[in-house]
Parts: structure tokens; sequence; C-alpha cells
């Protein structure tokens, strides 16, 4: 009888990965579904939104260990999920408008990222801040919330401690922007372009940007803000490079004239690669970036060739209802009481670098005759 192939061990590594998150998996979609309906029956408020509150609820009654089986499958779909719907979303786009919407909202952009980063500065000094989490949330707060925090954190060396926080600081800001800013554009008049240039550069983290103009394009049908937001957005996440560069240079520089880190250095059997061993173009240029830009090639070479541009409506359409179970997960992993708890400092500098960020953007849209 003639032996049976045997499996890869790359292969039964895949199928354990996705056992291990489809419980969570089951759950986002759960949530999603009704959500996505319901957001469909009151476009005011947006699938997204409903996904937030309905996982944040979920969680305020639903706690570990009860919940450890569907926890990896829920941080799959905060994460990975997310991402897959920001590269979908490159279908809808062409290269044209990424050149056009950059280069429109870049003054802001540096604007908003300055603002964060001299705030948080201010504040790490007046309130004599630990300066690894002063720097995560400064970063967060300014460029692109957890997905910044993840690619600095090592970089500076920080405690897992002060990345929890920091995320969860951004956590919290970001969900208060998904439910005000939409409310708060239309309030002030803002027209489609002007609320997606607002969102791409006053919210932190690309789950809350998205669903902010997921949820503006629901209460505004025939809105296209979400392209627009998605744009600025992934223009204004390209900072994490310059950013993390610099802080692996300052964090060389320090380490070189730190008594203790030299001597750990000297007997450590693992050697840096140069003076910015801990810097990755990788982890500071996330993959998803990469390939939504690689869809709007695609989508841009279509269009050149003649394609029609319904072609990829269900592409988009697919994009929105992941970013519906993304918040779902994000929402379940929410736990605002556990985060008023555990520290003021970083909420009340989390607070005022989300104000500056927001007065700066609106301020410079102002001034710049956009809005």
């Amino acid at each position: 009888m003639p032996a049976l192939p045997e499996r890869s061990s790359s292969e039964g590594t895949n199928v354990t990965t996705l056992a291990k998150n489809l419980p969570g998996l089951a759950v986002c979609l759960a949530i999603a579904v009704p959500c996505w309906i319901v957001g469909q029956l009151f476009p005011l408020v947006g699938g997204p939104v409903f996904a937030i509150l309905a996982g944040m609820a979920i969680a305020a009654v639903w706690k570990q260990p009860a919940r450890r089986r569907t926890q990896p499958g829920i941080a799959f779909t905060g994460k990975k999920v997310l991402q897959a719907a920001v590269v979908l979303l490159g279908f809808g786009l062409n290269l044209a408008q990424i050149a056009q919407v950059g280069l429109t909202s870049l003054p802001i952009i540096c604007s908003t990222i300055a603002t964060a980063l001299v705030t948080a500065y201010v504040l790490h000094k007046l309130l004599r801040m630990p300066t690894g989490i002063s720097t995560l949330v400064g970063v967060g707060s300014s460029i692109c919330g957890g997905s910044a925090i993840a690619a600095t954190a090592p970089v500076i060396k920080a405690k897992d401690e002060d990345v929890a926080q920091a995320i969860s600081v951004i956590f919290l800001f970001n969900v208060l922007a998904a439910l005000v800013f939409p409310s708060l554009g239309g309030a002030l008049g803002m027209s489609n372009d002007g609320f997606g240039l607002f969102a791409g550069t006053a919210v932190n983290d690309t789950s809350s940007v998205t669903a902010a103009a997921a949820a503006w394009d629901g209460m505004h049908p025939g809105s296209n803000a979400l392209d627009y937001a998605t744009i600025v957005k992934l223009t204004r996440t390209l900072a994490i490079i310059p950013i993390t560069l610099a802080l692996g240079i300052w964090t060389a520089r320090r380490e070189s004239r730190d008594p203790l880190a030299l001597e750990a250095r000297k007997n450590s059997v693992v050697r840096p690669a140069g003076k910015l061993g801990n810097f990755s173009l990788r982890r500071a240029l996330p993959l998803f970036i990469v390939l939504f830009l690689a869809a709007s090639v695609i989508t841009t070479a279509a269009a050149s060739a003649g394609a029609d541009p319904t072609l990829f409506e269900p592409f988009k359409t697919l994009s929105k209802f992941f970013i519906v179970m993304a918040m779902a997960a994000i929402g379940l992993n929410t736990d605002v009481v556990h985060l008023v708890k555990s520290g003021g400092k970083p909420i009340l500098m989390g607070f005022a670098c989300w104000v500056a960020i927001t007065a700066v953007s609106l301020g410079m849209q102002h001034a710049l005759g956009l809005w």
C-alpha cells in the first residue's frame, strides 16, 4: 500500500492558526451582520459605530476567562481583517487620486503631526511623565495609533505595560472620534471632501478614520469621504518612517552615553546591526500600505484599459463590511473602566493631543480655504 504524502509543517501551522482564530472570527461576524443591517436602516449612525457600541456592551459583561477561546480570533479581526479592508479599498482608487489628495493634504498632515508631538513633549515635561509612555502616546496620536505604537516600541525599547496603556489611550479617543466627528462635521457644514480630509488628519488610528468616514458616507448618500479619508490617512501613515528613524538615532545616542547599556551590550551575544539596529523598514512601513498601493495600481491600469468602474464595486462593499467586523473586535477589546482606572496622566496627554490635532486640522483647512 503506497504511503500517504506527509503534510508539511507550514500546512499544519496554517490549519492550527485557522482553528485558533475561527471562534473569535465567528463572534465578530455574528456581531457585524446585525450591525451592518441596522446601519443600512439608520445610516445617520452607520454600521461601524453600531459595531463598536455593541462590542463594548458585550465586553462589559463577557470577560476573561469565559472568552479565552475567542480572544485570538478577536485580535486577528481587529488587526488583519481591518488591514484587508484597507487593501480592498485600494480597488476603488487610482494613483492619480492618491497623488492629488496626498499633496493637497500634506500641509495639514505636517501641521497636525508637529502639533501632537510638541503637545506630548510639553506635557511630558510639565507632568513629569516617563519618556516611554509619553513618546508612545505622542507618536500614536500624531500618526496612526496602534500601528505607529507597534513600530515605535521596539525602537525606543518601551516596556510592555507602556505599550498596552498607550494603545488603550489611543483606542479611547479613537472611539470618541468615530462617534463624535461625523455629527461635528455636519454641524460645521463641512463638504464631503472636507470631512474626508478632517477624518484623515484628525483621527488617530486607521480603524477610526474608516469608521468615522463610513458613518459620514451613511449620513450623506452619494458621498465618497471614505476613499478620500483613506488616502489622506495612508499618506499620513508614511510619517512612521522618518519618525522611527529619528527615534532610532536618538535611542542609539542615548545608549551610547549610558554606562549600564554599554555594559549590557558588551556582555550580550547578540550584536546590533549598526547604530540603527532596532530600526526596521518592514515594521515602519506596514505591508497593508504596500498592498493598498498595489491594488490602486491594478485599478489604475484597468481604468486605463477601459474597464467598467463598477467592476470593483463588490470589493468596496466587502471592504465596508470588513470594517464593521473590525469595529466589533475593537469594541470587544475596549475596557473603558479599566482604562480610566489605570492612569490619569496618559489619558490627559491623549486628550490634549486629540483636541490640539482637531483644532489644528480645522484651522488649517479654514486658512487654506478648504472649508
